[in-house]
């Protein structure tokens, strides 16, 4: 939950790096939370709660993933290749599934030598 709240805390920062591990944890939880939300939605007959909450964290998702990139040596405008028919996005999963560069790059320091969140 640690990783989770540590995103929403950097909300807008689209700088720096993120780990592997932050990203995938933030991702799960998110999506863990978005299916309780819809299922609460079915049983209250309205999706109000879950479009809040999507609305709400599409600025710290992206920045999370353009942080995951700049740990893997690129640019957050990889991002965009998500939207290429078919491929794209297998390709954006396996950049961000990629380990992050050891050495320090123009987007910071390694983050797994930084202290624990």
């Amino acid at each position: 939950m640690n990783w989770y709240l540590a995103v929403l805390k950097n909300y807008a920062g689209f700088s720096g790096r993120a780990r592997r591990k932050e990203y995938w944890m933030f991702t799960l939880i998110n999506f863990v939370i978005a299916v309780v939300l819809q299922i609460v939605g079915f049983a209250i007959d309205t999706q109000v709660p879950y479009y809040i909450y999507l609305a709400a964290t599409i600025i710290p998702s992206l920045a999370v993933v353009v942080r995951r990139l700049h740990d893997t040596g690129r640019s957050g405008w990889w991002i965009l290749i998500g939207f290429v028919p078919l491929v794209g996005f297998i390709v954006l999963i396996v950049f961000l599934a990629s380990e992050g560069k050891h050495e320090a790059n123009q987007h910071g320091p390694n983050p797994k030598l930084a202290p624990a969140v």
